[in-house]
């Protein structure tokens, strides 16, 4: 059968890229999911290689394409590779549905958002805040929001994301931002409930594995891990598209064992981002110390507000 459902992915870590960008097309709309594209400003205490600035070009070229072709333009939160900044035309005559820009929020994004907010001021269709609402649309569309879940293990600095539904006619979709595994427990519970109907696609932030012990806790990427086990068994969507902060791990494969076991026994299809999309998995971030061809290099730094992008 025909779905009614489709999404795509226009950019992800697995892709060469900090984003996890998707378009649904459903009942006649298009959705675009956290459109938007960054680089780590240091990753291996190296700076992006020119591999990197091009493949940023060419996908914020292709992200801001996706958004003047959107109806509806959906932002889950406030990093950088979720959304276009300096560029308000590109919103003019959309239907904005967006995080929440003062209510569970950090310092950080309630910023972020301010300035956006200013930016775009008169520009879009209309502007509705999404945290914990459902929007029902012509043709039999229907858009739900979580409640704002945290963007990793409860309590992050990191602060707090949306996850989205997309019905229509039966089927779903369902993306979850930066939920990390997911590492917070209420944001399991969500998506358990949201199982029915069964999903045709799911799509799923991973942890951070590559900052485990550094950035991250240890025990929040290992709770992270044990969230995407629980996605699998209690969701169970037929495809199940994992990739962002996981893809920056060049190991990643080694830590999902497990998860390919338990997503074959209960019939999920398991993939990145890439494979989704039937492209060749390119992690540049993780291989940069190899694109600058060197064999050292220094801690990750993080800086906010960075031009390429920073934790986000």
């Amino acid at each position: 059968m025909r779905s009614l459902v489709k999404a795509r992915v226009i950019a992800a870590d697995s892709m060469g890229v900090r984003s996890f960008s998707v378009v649904v097309e459903a009942c006649g709309y298009k959705i675009g999911i956290d459109l938007g594209a960054s680089l780590a400003p240091r990753r291996y205490g190296l700076p992006p290689h020119e591999v990197e600035l091009e493949r940023l070009e060419r996908v914020l070229t292709e992200v801001r394409r996706e958004i003047l072709d959107s109806n509806i333009v959906i932002i889950t939160h406030y990093h950088y590779d979720h959304y276009v900044r300096g560029e308000p035309d590109l919103y003019k005559g959309k239907i904005l549905l967006i995080k929440h820009p003062r209510e569970n929020i950090n310092p950080s994004q309630r910023g972020r958002s301010a300035r956006f907010l200013k930016a775009v001021e008169g520009k879009p269709e209309s502007v509705e805040y999404a945290d914990s609402r459902v929007f029902k649309l012509n043709n039999g569309l229907t858009i739900e929001f979580s409640e704002p879940v945290w963007h990793g293990e409860p309590g992050t600095k990191v602060g707090r994301v949306l996850m989205v539904r997309v019905l229509c006619e039966g089927e779903s979709i369902i993306y979850t931002s930066d939920v990390q595994g997911p590492a917070d427990p209420e944001a399991v519970e969500v998506l358990a409930r949201w199982s029915n109907p069964r999903p045709e696609v799911l799509f799923l932030g991973g942890p951070p594995t590559y900052f485990a012990g550094f950035k991250v806790p240890v025990e929040a990427v290992e709770e992270g891990l044990r969230g995407m086990e629980e996605v699998i068994r209690r969701v169970r969507p037929k495809t199940l598209v994992y990739d962002h902060h996981l893809l920056r791990d060049i190991n990643y494969a080694d830590k999902l064992e497990k998860h390919y076991s338990l997503a074959a026994g209960v019939g999920v299809r398991l993939l990145t981002a890439a494979e989704f999309m039937g492209r060749p998995i390119e992690q540049l971030e993780a291989r940069r110390r190899e694109l600058w061809g060197e064999r050292g290099g220094g801690q990750d730094v993080e800086i906010e507000d960075n031009p390429l992008g920073g934790w986000d």
